[in-house]
């Protein structure tokens, strides 16, 4: 969930993956590696995505229940917007 939520809130605030890769100080495909969910970020590194997306950890973490009993909204497309498709190999 978190690799989705990442994607998501990246998409929906206009934020490339290389923008994003620079603001975190760190080269494009390792941030990719999040996205794709083939690694998680670290406590810190999840606290930075954050603050750079403007989304509480607790989005990107999935937990919106706790989010909605606090009375917090998170203002965010609930769709996962389509991954490209990976080329084939011949």
């Amino acid at each position: 969930m978190l690799n989705d939520r990442l994607r998501s809130a990246r998409i929906a605030r206009k934020v490339t993956l290389q923008q994003m890769a620079d603001l975190m100080h760190m080269g494009s495909r390792n941030y990719q590696k999040y996205e794709s969910g083939h690694t998680s970020p670290t406590l810190e590194g999840l606290v930075k995505i954050a603050d750079i997306l403007n989304v509480p950890t607790d989005y990107l973490l999935g937990r919106d229940d706790y989010l909605r009993s606090i009375g917090i909204y998170v203002d965010m497309p609930q769709e996962i917007p389509p991954r490209r498709p990976k080329p084939k190999k011949h």
